[in-house]
């Protein structure tokens, strides 16, 4: 019974991370790939929306990159600066943004549905004040609307290297990059981030003002609907990581709080007879890493260490899975110092994502998970 424990546990964190990419891939290979749409005959006018908080130190550079954009088309700027104590609302009309403005600081979903009440235009852009696009990044980004069954977009978030301990956030995001471009060719992407991402402004509906992951809901309420949310990784949003591990757990707790809350309002998309491939996508891509991998990581540990005496794989599989949580330990240990290893600090990121579910789900339980618009920046 232990042995069947372990190798079914082992199976499902194997399939979780490795067999999901493994059979997309496959899974598009047979199908062929998804043709890439005609491009527009002529293009659609956009609004890039800014919701910024206290925002000084970003905002100015976040405009000029915006208005810098390569667009074909015309481009409009919105800022909010609801609430904002500092000069962001100042700085960014004098660096030529629409900025909206009151005194009353209601969070960010509020920011972003009061934008949309003054949205005239067929798309809409969503992006961080402090995440910056290359010049042709809302052109790729906007790009796959010419096709009329893709809802929303999902750009690309980068993570600037740095030498301390939250810079193996990067190298998951670069393997996060390649799960989406599957997901993309096999049907639609299962949530966008928020450091940059588009809709089809009617498609823009309200969420619910205590969301956490406003990014995610509103995508997948998009894909709920039958639109594919497509994937461009050309239109890439690059920001700084983390400044130390323990803002990282900070913001991994608050994600997984969010990850909970989005479940309990996104069940219909559990329901295959409804939504066939996409809930494939949705339950391996999401809802196992945030329910299953968490509980399944320390009971396979545990087991390997029942099965150990049995000598032979059990032994290498136990030595392997030491010598990963020692390398994370040895990578908070070492957090604040630069260390020349490529990939060092991955296993204490992967330990810290997956620790981060228990504090999370514990939030969402108590009605906790408010949303804190300085932490939420830089929400997946």
């Amino acid at each position: 019974m232990i042995e069947i424990l372990f190798w079914t546990a082992a199976a499902v964190l194997f399939y979780t991370y490795i067999g999901y990419g493994l059979l997309a891939a496959l899974l598009v290979r047979l199908r062929g790939r998804r043709p890439a749409p005609e491009a527009f005959a002529e293009w659609p006018a956009a609004t890039v929306v800014v919701a910024a908080y206290n925002e000084a130190a970003y905002i100015g550079e976040k405009v000029r990159n915006t208005l810098g954009q390569d667009y074909p088309s015309d481009l409009r700027l919105l800022v909010v600066a609801d609430g904002s104590t500092d000069a962001t609302a100042e700085i960014a009309r004098e660096a030529g943004a629409e900025v909206l403005f009151e005194p009353e600081r209601r969070g960010k979903i509020a920011a972003m549905h009061r934008a949309l009440a003054h949205v005239d235009t067929p798309l809409v852009a969503f992006t961080d004040a402090n995440a910056m696009l290359e010049t042709d990044g809302l052109r790729h980004l906007l790009a796959p609307f010419a096709d009329p069954t893709v809802g929303a977009v999902a750009g690309e978030k980068r993570v600037r290297a740095s030498a301390n301990g939250a810079s193996g956030e990067g190298l998951y995001w670069r393997y996060e990059s390649a799960l989406k471009k599957l997901d993309s060719q096999l049907h639609s992407v299962v949530g966008a981030a928020g450091e940059l991402f588009a809709l089809r402004t009617p498609l823009a509906e309200p969420v619910e003002p205590d969301t956490i992951l406003d990014d995610f809901v509103l995508s997948l309420r998009v894909a709920e609907k039958g639109w594919r949310v497509a994937y461009a990784p050309e239109a890439c949003a690059t920001e700084a990581p983390s400044a130390s591990m323990e803002d990282e757990w900070t913001r991994k707790v608050r994600i997984c709080a969010g990850g909970w809350q989005a479940m309990s309002r996104l069940r219909g998309l559990c329901n295959p007879f409804r939504h066939g491939l996409l809930t494939l996508q949705y339950v391996s891509h999401r809802v196992l890493r945030w329910t299953l991998a968490p509980v399944l990581l320390p009971l396979a540990l545990i087991l390997n260490i029942v099965l150990a005496p049995e000598a032979g794989v059990y032994a290498a599989l136990l030595a392997a899975q030491v010598a990963f949580y020692a390398v994370a330990a040895l990578g908070w240990a070492l957090r604040e110092r630069e260390v020349p290893v490529r990939g060092f600090r991955l296993p204490l990121y992967v330990v810290f994502m997956h620790a981060a579910v228990f504090p999370g789900v514990l939030r969402f339980l108590t009605g906790q998970q408010s949303v804190n618009w300085a932490r939420a920046r830089r929400a997946v």
